[in-house]
């Protein structure tokens, strides 16, 4: 497939070839709702705590006989049943992570780029690159393109002027290629990938 090379400034800099086997599959819901769901879990805090009967601030003395009151049976103010009480059963601090094949990782990237390329939602750039690192030069390029929301996937390296240009700019992300997932692809509106970009991506995921 077929895909015109651009440049920041908006003129064309010829084409490439992007390889079938990744960017023009028939894009899956379902192996894209695993990988974003294996993602997300994995960045779950999990730091949720629950006091215990045995944790909160109560004393432990029985707060009145066994017998003879004509009320139900308790020990200490502690318990569940009480206000203030311990929780039976609460969360603990735990991972939520649970395991993925590599092999369906690697199909969802190649699913998610895919289904951007169907959507018309990528683009190749010649290269993602600054002399100066203006946050303003790279934010009026953005603006002139009509971008929104959108990624930039570099090769191995991200060039760092670039990358400090575009950290000032809300709704931009700069990802070296080895940083490429699912997540990210899908909650962008516009993909930007450089020719380097490709070629690691390619070789990695072909």
């Amino acid at each position: 497939m077929k895909k015109d090379v651009i440049k920041l400034d908006s003129s064309k800099a010829g084409s490439i070839e992007l390889a079938d086997e990744v960017f023009a599959l028939e894009p899956r819901a379902d192996i894209l709702h695993r990988v974003v769901r294996w993602q997300r879990a994995r960045a779950q805090a999990g730091t949720h705590k629950v006091k215990t009967r045995s944790e909160v601030s109560y004393s432990t003395k029985k707060i009145y006989r066994q017998k003879g009151t004509g009320g139900a049976r308790h020990g200490a103010r502690s318990a569940p049943i009480f206000r203030g009480g311990g929780v039976y059963k609460g969360p603990t601090p735990r991972s939520h992570a649970f395991d993925l094949p590599k092999k369906v990782r690697a199909m969802g990237l190649r699913h998610a780029l895919s289904a951007k390329v169907a959507a018309g939602e990528l683009i190749v750039l010649d290269d993602a690159s600054l002399k100066a690192g203006k946050t303003k030069e790279l934010a009026n390029a953005i603006q002139k393109m009509g971008w929104k929301r959108t990624l930039f996937i570099d090769g191995l390296e991200v060039n760092a002027e670039f990358a400090r240009a575009a950290s000032n700019i809300d709704g931009v992300d700069v990802l070296p290629s080895a940083g490429a997932n699912v997540y990210d692809i899908l909650r962008r509106d516009t993909l930007v990938l450089t020719k380097s970009g490709v070629q690691a991506l390619e070789a990695r995921l072909k």
